[in-house]
């Protein structure tokens, strides 16, 4: 009887013990994310950055939900709320975004600091400035380097912090382009087919050229003349792979791929976040494709 009761004693000391510590740890975990940066980005791409410069010393929040096209976004009041009380906001810009403008000019919040992540970034013009800077390897380098400026300037006495998990992503990056500059440079066919123009940095990265069922907004079905355009290109220049996208119409693409004997590939636009792949595993399988879509 004794050695029972005291096992049931030790058991319930040990359990009150390891509850205890599981109290701890949770205070001390919210204690510190009290203690960290509040940042708010537009969408995916803003936040892959922002996390791989600020890691466990930023709380991130995205305003643009998953599977949302941020372009034809409208944000709700408790979106203004939440970029309002951050520290720092992080956007992209150049349009991709059309309601950044408006949203920042009715903020009171005078010490928030807002970050253009493409701002100083070799940009492309066709009619517009193509908003797709994130996806150039070259590119998210300006883009991360603004951001991990606007981190040092929240947090100052984090500023090594954020200097060396900038150096140590912009090497990932520099490999990953070093990696695919070397296989696209041997191979003679340079054309690939999109669901929508998105892919003039990530093209100009590696001298390729991408033909689009849809404009670089992914607005509107293409003219009859357009898939007869396409659908000459693939056949002339033999494209055995039609590429789509998550937030384009897939129903173009996979007719067009019909039509001329194709098979489709999913690519990403990482403007949601696919699959669970992080920027650099998404860029990854994006080249990859590519790639074996050249050969």
């Amino acid at each position: 009887m004794f050695k029972k009761l005291m096992s049931i004693f030790i058991l319930a000391a040990v359990t009150v013990s390891l509850s205890a510590c599981s109290n701890q740890k949770a205070s001390t975990a919210e204690a510190k994310a009290n203690n960290n940066i509040d940042v708010v980005v537009s969408f995916n791409p803003m936040k892959e950055f922002a996390e791989a410069i600020g890691k466990d010393k930023i709380n991130v929040k995205v305003v643009v939900p998953e599977g949302t096209e941020p372009h034809d976004f409208e944000p709700k009041p408790r979106d203004m709320e939440s970029i309002s009380k951050a520290k720092v906001f992080i956007y992209n810009g150049l349009g991709a975004e059309t309601w950044v403008d408006k949203t920042l000019s009715t903020l009171n919040n005078k010490s928030l600091i807002t970050v253009e992540a493409s701002k100083g970034a070799d940009l492309i013009k066709t009619t517009d400035y193509d908003p797709h800077t994130w996806l150039s390897l070259k590119e998210a380098k300006v883009e991360t380097k603004n951001i991990k400026d606007a981190l040092v300037k929240a947090d100052p006495d984090n500023k090594d912090f954020y200097e060396k998990n900038y150096e140590d992503y912009s090497k990932k990056l520099d490999e990953l382009y070093s990696e695919y500059k070397a296989k696209f440079d041997t191979v003679k066919n340079k054309n690939f087919v999109t669901g929508h123009a998105a892919f003039a940095y990530l093209c100009r990265d590696f001298s390729i050229e991408q033909k689009s069922v849809e404009d670089m907004f992914a607005e509107g079905e293409p003219t009859p003349q357009k898939m007869k355009e396409l659908t000459d290109f693939a056949k002339t220049n033999n494209i055995k792979t039609i590429f789509m996208e998550e937030l384009a119409s897939p129903k173009v693409s996979e007719t067009l791929a019909k039509e001329v004997g194709a098979k489709v590939e999913k690519i990403y636009t990482i403007e949601s976040k696919e699959d669970n792949k992080d920027y650099i595993q998404s860029m990854k399988d994006n080249l990859e494709k590519i790639y074996d879509s050249l050969k």
